[in-house]
């Protein structure tokens, strides 16, 4: 069966990989419903294989950020002490789930997150050197779009460390990577510029995701026939991604991905009830 759908797979892994590394959220929230959805695969499994192929995602993308200074290495670590623990007690979670359960918590999630984008608004426009927090923290990049460096501070670190617990643990509990929290958390609550938000994002949910990874690689989850091509796919995809992400309007992108996102959330919560549409 698996090898039948080889390529599908991973088509599914270059479109997931390609939008999740442009806004921030390891493509996870797409790879899940599309696996099970599309393509029969196991709610579990595709959790797995979602995992490893955040684990992708972040290694191609997190190199072009870097290269471009767009990622703040200094915040990522700080908050990856709270957010790997979330991911190792999600992931002890997930795997004593039914897929019923499962499949409801992901149409929730979906739901949550196309909701949030829908609203968020998209502000790279802050003047060097106005934002206020800490510096220590802080950053600084060069623009292409609006050709100027942009300074920033960082606020709200206690936040910041306890929405970071919460993104891990749905990290390993759901197998989207966390950046679905963590975007808008760094933004929002943070005060972090939405391209160093998205960078800092890619650079976390690699190292996340690996702390879950395990357990569903230990009790037999993660399919290398899945797993294998979808991972291919994400990593092509996220290089695409990160050159595309320059290039495009990231407000428009975001409408756009939360709607297929809450598309998703429907057809999932009606899988979850026993009354999905085929």
């Amino acid at each position: 069966m698996f090898t039948s759908v080889f390529p599908a797979v991973m088509f599914v892994g270059l479109l997931t990989g390609t939008f999740g590394s442009m806004v921030g959220l390891g493509g996870g929230v797409l790879l899940v419903p599309l696996l099970t959805l599309g393509l029969g695969v196991p709610i579990h499994q595709a959790i797995g294989a979602s995992l490893v192929a955040v684990i992708a995602t972040s290694s191609a993308a997190a190199t072009a950020y870097l290269e471009d200074h767009f990622t703040n290495v200094r915040l990522a670590m700080v908050l990856e002490t709270t957010t790997v623990c979330g991911a190792i007690l999600g992931g002890l979670s997930a795997v004593a789930l039914s897929r019923t359960v499962l499949t409801g918590l992901f149409a929730a999630a979906l739901a949550f997150v196309g909701v949030a984008m829908v609203c968020r608004q998209t502000r790279d426009d802050t003047p060097m050197g106005e934002t206020a927090g800490s510096l220590a923290l802080g950053g600084s990049y060069y623009d292409p779009v609006l050709r100027r460096r942009v300074r920033y501070g960082v606020r709200n670190l206690p936040v910041g460390l306890a929405v970071s617990f919460v993104a891990g643990n749905i990290s390993g509990l759901l197998g989207i990577g966390g950046g679905v929290i963590k975007v808008p958390a760094l933004v929002l609550a943070m005060g972090v510029p939405i391209r160093a938000a998205v960078a800092t994002s890619n650079f976390m949910i690699g190292v996340t995701a690996v702390a879950s990874a395990y357990i569903y690689y230990s009790r037999g989850f993660i399919v290398p026939q899945v797993a294998v091509p979808t991972a291919v796919g994400v990593f092509l995809g996220a290089l695409l991604g990160t050159r595309l992400v320059k290039r495009l309007q990231a407000r428009w992108l975001e409408v756009i991905f939360a709607l297929v996102l809450l598309v998703f959330a429907a057809q999932m919560a009606l899988q979850a009830l026993g009354l999905a549409w085929h």
